[in-house]
C-alpha cells in the first residue's frame, strides 16, 4: 500500500509528518480563537443589550400609569 520510497523515506515521511503537524496545529489554534472571540462578542452583545433595557423600575411605573 505504501509506495516504495528508495533512499528519501526518511526525507519524505518526515516531511508529511511536520506538514501534518503544522496543520493539526493550525486547526487546534484556530478553533481556540474562534471561541476566544465568540466568548467576547457574547460578552459585548449582552452588555449593549443591558445599556439599552431600561431599569426594572422604570418599566413598573410606565405600566403602572397606563393601566
Amino acid at each position: 500500500m505504501m509506495p516504495d520510497l528508495g533512499k528519501y523515506a526518511v526525507e519524505v515521511l518526515s516531511a508529511y509528518a511536520v506538514t501534518l503537524g503544522l496543520v493539526v496545529v493550525l486547526v487546534v489554534v484556530s478553533i481556540r480563537q474562534s471561541v476566544r472571540t465568540r466568548t467576547r462578542l457574547r460578552d459585548i452583545e449582552e452588555a449593549q443589550a443591558a445599556r439599552r433595557a431600561p431599569p426594572a423600575d422604570t418599566a413598573r411605573k410606565e405600566t403602572a400609569s397606563h393601566g
